[in-house]
């Protein structure tokens, strides 16, 4: 049965729920931001209550409804991990505007396509970002109004286009994110008032060992607020219950725990990279004096699961969602199935089965494609509400009646479905996921680039890196130099974590009689990359702009 949260929230909107919280904890938590002195912002830390909150996003309402801002608008905004990057959300989505969320890390070329393909009125940024904003709406077609947060106290520029008449609705769009197409260009997925209060009252309903107790909860999330995890997952689910969401700007391994006991986290989300770089770190005394009670995340190795929990002192949750359907399964009841990629069970309100390439129903520990829906009356409840300006990648995702994630999953014989691997062409590093054509198609425009393969390749750290396998025009030689010749190449036209971080030079690719390039054939012979004369480990060059 869907819980009562759940159901509750399915006819309201985003402005509604945020106030009615507020009724209830004004005086309670809601954003908060460990201390650093590293960091450009807050660096005796910040944290700020419900009504407060309440007061500035009213306030921003006001400023953009007079700048002629509302039902109908897009507004891109590159504020990172900041808090004003919810307390702006809030405020766009009271009045019916979509929030298009910015990666700070986009390429000149990546942030211009978005700008442009989402049709946004106005991107919201920071000043670090102004060089790179400047190159970017210089190639775009159509103008862009900009307002930098450190620079503008007073108005907002007028909106180009009038908004629509209407009130705001549970389908009303509430976001537009950009999440890595197979297709090579980023898919704009339409996200609803209805979608992310959804997921996040689904989040705080799960039970079991991630059991929320209203008006009580300090979620410690690092991961960024432009992806679904922390945007809204766990925004929501503390918006709904009177939480707080503490928010650092990333994942820092070393001030981890320290950061963790300052902000009094009850919880914590993580991805397969925490695990490993927690478990390095030198044991210290404060590492087990915190309060949390359950971590919330995927990606964890599972023979890291156990060694983890007992040093720690607290249970890893593995959970699967993605950005179209971010209702998670979880593996959140007992008994626990550690050491397995265990990632939940079907259960009302979110459907899943495991398909053949047919579309049937697969037996018990047959593996095939995760497939999910809320019901067979009305599969697409609470689901993404489509791509962006593309209705038949929308109904292809959904064809028969259920969505068709790209994961490769079993389902045991107690019912428990099990992660196996992406069927996608996605790599997942560090939580991004990459598209390997969209590299594919950048090293494809190097003279130097006969034919080039990406792959996903594990790695001990980052889940998966970037291998770029590549045959040579006839004339030039594999070497250290050309390996970086060609890294560079990508690196100056793509997001620094798209960059390949292994580079192998192969005399041909392997192909089907039809000449598709079967990339499994070259991962099976190297799972477990090493450096030799025509493989190169260009991980150390993958580094993030400090711009």
């Amino acid at each position: 049965m869907v819980s009562d949260l759940v159901r509750n929230v399915l006819d309201s909107t985003i402005g509604k729920e945020f106030e009615k919280t507020t009724a209830k904890y004004s005086k309670n938590s809601f954003i908060a931001v460990p201390s650093s002195k590293e960091r450009n912002y807050y660096k005796n830390g910040f944290e700020i209550n419900y009504q407060d909150t309440l007061e500035q996003t009213c306030a921003l309402e006001e400023s953009l409804r007079q700048a002629g801002f509302g039902l109908g608008h897009r507004v891109a905004v590159a504020l990172d991990n900041r808090p004003e990057q919810i307390i702006f959300r809030l405020a766009l989505n009271k009045i019916g505007v979509s929030c298009v969320p910015i990666n700070p890390d986009y390429s000149v070329n990546e942030l211009s396509f978005v700008l442009e393909h989402s049709e946004a009125e106005l991107l919201i940024y920071l000043q670090q970002q102004k060089t790179k904003v400047d190159r970017a709406t210089q190639i775009l077609q159509n103008p862009i109004s900009l307002w930098c947060l450190d620079n503008n106290i007073g108005e907002f520029p007028r909106a180009k286009k009038p908004r629509k008449d209407g009130a705001v609705a549970p389908a009303t769009e509430s976001c537009l994110l950009y999440t890595s197409g197979t297709t090579g260009t980023p898919k704009g997925c339409m996200l609803s008032h209805q979608y992310e209060l959804m997921s996040g009252a689904w989040y705080a309903s799960l039970g079991g060992f991630c059991e929320i107790i209203h008006g009580q909860e300090r979620v410690f999330n690092p991961l960024p607020l432009y992806h679904v995890n922390s945007g809204t997952v766990s925004t929501m689910a503390m918006m709904l219950t009177g939480g707080c969401q503490i928010q650092p700007d990333r994942f820092h391994p070393k001030s981890w725990w320290q950061d963790v006991n300052e902000t009094q986290a009850s919880i914590i989300h993580y991805l397969g990279v925490v695990a490993p770089m927690l478990l390095n770190q030198p044991e210290r005394p404060f590492e087990k004096n915190h309060s949390v009670k359950f971590g919330f995340g995927a990606g964890v190795e599972p023979g890291l699961h156990e060694i983890f929990e007992n040093r720690f002192g607290f249970p890893l949750v593995e959970i699967w969602g993605m950005t179209e359907m971010v209702r998670v399964l979880a593996a959140n009841t007992k008994p626990r199935k550690t050491g397995t990629r265990a990632i939940g069970r079907s259960k009302p309100g979110l459907e899943a089965e495991v398909h053949d390439q047919n579309g049937h129903k697969l037996p018990p520990d047959e593996k095939g494609e995760l497939v999910v829906r809320y019901s067979a009356e009305t599969p697409r409840l609470g689901a993404f509400s489509g791509y962006l300006k593309d209705v038949e990648a929308t109904e292809e995702a959904w064809r028969g009646g259920w969505f068709h994630t790209g994961d490769i999953v079993y389902q045991a014989r107690d019912g428990m479905l099990h992660f196996v691997d992406r069927l996608k062409n996605i790599i997942r590093r560090s939580g991004e996921n990459i598209a390997a054509v969209e590299v594919e198609g950048v090293l494809q425009e190097c003279s130097e680039v006969e034919q080039v393969a990406v792959i996903a390749i594990a790695d001990p750290i980052r889940e998966e890196e970037v291998m770029a396998c590549i045959v040579l025009k006839s004339g030039y030689t594999p070497d250290i130099h050309l390996a970086k010749k060609l890294f560079n190449f990508v690196n100056e036209r793509l997001s620094y974590f798209k960059s390949p971080g292994w580079v192998k030079f192969l005399d041909s690719l392997p192909k089907t009689g039809s000449q598709k390039i079967q990339k499994h054939l070259i991962i099976g012979g190297i799972h477990s990359p090493k450096s030799d004369q025509l493989t190169y480990d260009l991980r150390g060059l993958k580094r993030r702009s400090k711009k």
